[in-house]
């Protein structure tokens, strides 16, 4: 299936709620969706399953999808492709499904040299991001490639990451992701602008300052910039 049917289908497909997926504070679905004989799926984050959360306001299901954004805006493709839609349980993202092997994680890729510049990208993202929920599971492995998903904790304003990504510590960031970062910060994609609001704007384009001026990735010194759980 071509990138464009695949959009339709995310767009424009009869949603169908197929079961809800396990271990997720939020309610999160796995769907099929269906369009003029094509068939896939997704998962679907409705906005009303969303736990409240003190540090973040509510939707925060538009943070996936500016996590999103900002992924094809670096030219990166670490996130499945995620959009805004009306499903079945009210307005939400929905993000198409890896089909990954699920017993591959953060902890078993990193074992793996051969990946190790795919997870140093990620890491670079969700500094870029301040993810602050970068698990290990979080990290999916599908046809050769390692995609990050789980990205509604993102974009705050104050420092909050967490992540399990540390190995890389001290080590230089390449120059052409840092270009790429210096691209984007330049003119915010006008669509990922919209979903952030003005102060995490600024916050974003900080923090990418910041990355280019260091030039390597940073170090916990804390020891406690870690999710839980861990996986």
């Amino acid at each position: 299936m071509s990138g464009k049917s695949e959009l339709d289908l995310l767009r424009h497909g009869e949603v169908i709620v197929k079961g809800r997926m396990p271990w997720s504070s939020n309610a999160t679905f796995l769907v099929e969706l269906t369009l003029n004989g094509a068939t896939g799926q997704a998962v679907y984050k409705p906005r009303r399953g969303e736990r409240p959360l003190w540090d973040f306001p509510p939707a925060i299901y538009r943070r996936e999808i500016a996590a999103y954004l900002l992924s094809e805006a670096l030219g990166w493709a670490l996130v499945p492709r995620t959009i805004e839609r009306e499903g079945p349980f009210g307005d939400g993202s929905l993000q198409q499904f890896v089909p990954a092997d699920f017993e591959q994680h953060y902890f078993t890729l990193r074992e793996d040299p051969a990946h190790h510049e795919r997870l140093k990208q990620i890491c670079l993202f969700d500094l870029l991001a301040n993810n602050a929920d970068r698990k290990s599971g979080h990290c999916l492995l599908c046809e050769g490639s390692i995609y990050a998903i789980d990205n509604g904790l993102t974009f705050h304003v104050d420092p909050k990451l967490r992540t399990v990504i540390w190995e890389f510590s001290g080590e230089p960031i390449p120059p052409a992701w840092l270009a790429d970062v210096a691209r984007v910060i330049a003119a915010v994609p006008k669509e990922l602008g919209a979903l952030l609001g003005r102060d995490e704007r600024e916050a974003l384009v900080t923090r990418a300052r910041e990355l280019i001026d260091a030039g390597v990735f940073p170090a916990d010194s804390s020891g406690m910039r870690y999710p839980w759980p861990l996986v």
